[in-house]
């Protein structure tokens, strides 16, 4: 099995990963997933596209991740993983799609308007 590369977006972070045959090492930004990401949520989020197509230790995952937040960051890397494994066999995808792994999440935060303290959040406002 050659080298499959996908990538994964959450909010502002972009995950590009290297999956290949291997014994289940995740390694993303040069640190295993297990210290890059201190809570169980957080490592239950990557390993989760594994748990669905019941491939757990069958592959290596090298990951490069960058922009947003650790959150944004773990769920970037779930649908990154959950496209590789669609790609080595489609038959995953069916599972991966009744627990919505392979659709990308579109929300996005609203941006700020001027006159505004926030997206929403108005300036106080004095009637006298």
């Amino acid at each position: 099995m050659e080298v499959i590369n996908t990538s994964g977006r959450r909010k502002t972070s972009v995950a590009r990963i290297y999956m290949t045959k291997g014994s289940g090492n995740i390694e993303v930004n040069g640190r295993d997933y297990k210290t890059y990401f201190s809570t169980p949520t957080l490592q239950y989020y990557v390993t989760q596209s594994f748990n669905v197509s019941k491939t757990a230790n069958e592959y290596d995952v090298k990951v490069n991740v960058a922009g947003g937040g650790i959150t944004g960051q773990a769920q970037a890397i779930r649908l990154a993983i959950a496209k590789a494994l669609v790609e080595i066999n489609p038959e995953y995808k069916k599972d991966l799609r009744a627990e919505g792994l392979v659709t990308r999440d579109p929300r996005m935060v609203e941006r700020k308007k001027f006159g505004q303290k926030k997206a929403r959040a108005r300036f106080q406002f004095s009637k006298r």
